[in-house]
C-alpha cells in the first residue's frame, strides 16, 4: 500500500485527537482542530517545506500537495494538521517570528526594549525579510485579503496587544505621560524598526532598540 493510501486509511480509523496535547477530541481540554499527537520532526519538515515553497512560488503557486511531497510526508499527514494552504501559510510565516518575552512589569523602558530587540533580531534575518516582503506586497494584499486578515489577526495583533499593554501600564504608573495616544506610540516604536530595514543595508547596532525606546520615551515623559 502506498504511503498516501496508508495515511488515509489510518486517518479514517484513528481516534481524532487534539494536535497540541494528544487529548481525544471531546475530552476536557481538547481543542477543535483534529489530528493525532504531533511529530515535532514531521511538523518542522512541513513548516520548512511550506516556507521554501512560498519563497519559490508565492501564494499563487503555493500547493499543499507540493509541500507534503517536499517534506516527505503523505497529504493526509499534512491535512491532519492544517485544513488548507491559508492555515499552513499563516503557521509557517508565524514560525519566522521570535516570540516576545513576557513583560516583567518592573520597568516600561526595559519591557519595550526587550520586545524591540526581538524585532530587530528578526529583521536581520535575510530569509525573514524576503518572505515578509513577498507577503506584504501590494499584489498579495489585494489578491488574498482573507489570508492577510488571518495573518494580522492571529500573528501580528497579539504581539501589538502585548506592546500596548506595556504602554498602558506606563500611563497608569506615571512612567508615560497621561493622555498619550497608545496607537501612535505603538506605530512609532514598531514603524521605526520596519522603516530602518527598508532604508539601510547594514544591520542595526546592538543598542538600536534601546535608542528607539529612549527617544520615544523622551517625548512621552510627564511634563
Amino acid at each position: 500500500m502506498r504511503t498516501e493510501e496508508r495515511d488515509v486509511a489510518v486517518a479514517k480509523t484513528a481516534t481524532p485527537r487534539d494536535t497540541q496535547t494528544g487529548t481525544p477530541q471531546g475530552a476536557p481540554g481538547a481543542s477543535r482542530r483534529p489530528g493525532r499527537p504531533r511529530s515535532e520532526r514531521a511538523e518542522r519538515a512541513m513548516i520548512d517545506a511550506a516556507l521554501d515553497t512560498f519563497a519559490e512560488a508565492g501564494v499563487e503557486g503555493f500547493r499543499c500537495e507540493a509541500v507534503a511531497a517536499r517534506a516527505g510526508v503523505g497529504k493526509a499527514t499534512l491535512y491532519r494538521r492544517w485544513t488548507g494552504k491559508e492555515d499552513l501559510l499563516v503557521d509557517a510565516l508565524a514560525s519566522l517570528k521570535s516570540p516576545f518575552p513576557e513583560p516583567r512589569g518592573e520597568s516600561v523602558r526595559e519591557d519595550l526594549v526587550a520586545m524591540l530587540e526581538v524585532m530587530v533580531k528578526d529583521a536581520a534575518d535575510p530569509r525573514y525579510v524576503r518572505l515578509f516582503t513577498m507577503l506584504r506586497s501590494d499584489a498579495t494584499q489585494k489578491k488574498y485579503p482573507r489570508l492577510m486578515a488571518r495573518y494580522m489577526e492571529t500573528v501580528v495583533e497579539p504581539r501589538r496587544e502585548m506592546m500596548r499593554s506595556v504602554l498602558r501600564r506606563g500611563i497608569a504608573t506615571g512612567e508615560i505621560r497621561a493622555g498619550t495616544d497608545v496607537e501612535i506610540a505603538l506605530l512609532a516604536l514598531t514603524g521605526t524598526v520596519m522603516a530602518r530595514d527598508k532604508h539601510h543595508a547594514t544591520p542595526a547596532g546592538p543598542d538600536f532598540a534601546a535608542r528607539v525606546v529612549d527617544e520615544l520615551l523622551l517625548g512621552l515623559a510627564p511634563r
